[in-house]
């Protein structure tokens, strides 16, 4: 497959090798075999995939911003390979987590701005893309890059280091768990430039942060440490390795029913803020009763109650149920 389409996968001696297309290629070739490119074509790639397996034999999926010249900073290019790239993990049963991370000195330090001043005729149609909405959907693609990870019935952990600044920081937020480098700096930087977070910061601030601080750090646009994101709520875990700790985190939850993980994501995405007491109860019994017609909740109970290994044979992949909206 051609190396310009803006998506790479890559892999450990476990796994394979592929490039894929940021347009059409279905979430079924993802991972198939493939030689190894070269360390040039690699280089070319905004994003990078790599399956790697875990210790019980199941694999989380790491996504990787690589553009570590520009700071991982965000043109159209890398808006399509990440909207893309979330898209093809959504349908993929076997990956138990996702890790989000970027190449180099930074997370993403946002909005590729030199871009703009450079050309600012292409810029103005690339921000056009951005942010048209095709019919029948949701978002548009500047919001895709972050609002789509929650669509991941996997679990989504950003790791962030150096900065990780306005669209940088609405991707990290779209993750479950940000796992943060304790100098890492952040910043909704949208201010900055005259301009309001529009990548679907206004659902997953609400989630995190009182008004009164949203509106703080938007207005002001100023940029704050680790430190303070964690005391705020922005931050899940300060670490001194995170890309350790979250795979760390990624064999805790591989231990786990990937259809009850995956259940629980969606229970608290779609009950936290806003939602009545029925219709959140609604909610919790609907996904409970799902839950308690597959296998892998028979497999639990079997791994609760001390059955051996030998008797049970584990949980299988995640249920066709939690990619219907994927």
């Amino acid at each position: 497959l051609p190396h310009s389409s803006g998506l790479f996968l890559s892999s450990s001696p476990r796994a394979a090798h592929c490039a894929v297309r940021c347009s059409s290629t279905p979430a079924s070739v993802l991972f198939a075999p493939r030689r190894t490119l070269s360390t040039a074509a690699q280089e070319d790639e905004p994003l990078i995939l790599e399956r790697r397996t875990l210790k019980n034999g199941s694999y989380a999926t790491v996504v990787t911003l690589s553009r570590p010249d520009k700071l991982n900073a965000l043109d159209l290019n890398m808006f399509r390979a990440i909207a893309k790239a979330a898209e093809d993990v959504a349908k993929d049963r076997e990956t138990r987590v996702v890790v989000l991370r970027g190449a180099g000195r930074a997370f993403c330090s946002g909005l590729d701005v030199k871009s703009i001043i450079t050309n600012p005729l292409k810029s103005v149609e690339s921000i056009r893309k951005l942010m048209q909405r095709p019919e029948g959907k949701l978002s548009n693609l500047a919001q895709d890059v972050g609002y789509l990870w929650r669509q991941v019935p996997a679990p989504v952990i950003a790791v962030t280091h150096g900065v990780c600044f306005g669209g940088g920081f609405q991707i990290a937020l779209g993750a479950d768990f940000r796992f943060s480098d304790k100098s890492c700096k952040f910043s909704i930087m949208e201010g900055k430039w005259g301009l309001v977070p529009d990548m679907s910061a206004t659902i997953t601030l609400r989630e995190l942060v009182p008004i009164d601080v949203a509106k703080e750090l938007t207005m002001t646009a100023r940029i704050f440490d680790a430190q303070e994101a964690k005391s705020l709520g922005l931050v899940t875990k300060l670490c001194d390795d995170p890309f350790e700790e979250a795979m760390a985190f990624c064999e805790t939850l591989s231990n786990q029913s990937p259809d009850a993980v995956a259940g629980a994501k969606q229970l608290f995405n779609r009950t936290y803020v806003d939602t009545s007491e029925e219709e959140a109860l609604k909610i919790e019994s609907e996904l409970q009763h799902e839950l308690l017609r597959g296998w892998n909740v028979l497999s639990s109970v079997a791994k609760g109650v001390g059955l051996p290994s030998v008797v049970t044979p584990g949980h299988s992949k995640r249920s066709d149920f939690w990619h219907k909206e994927a």
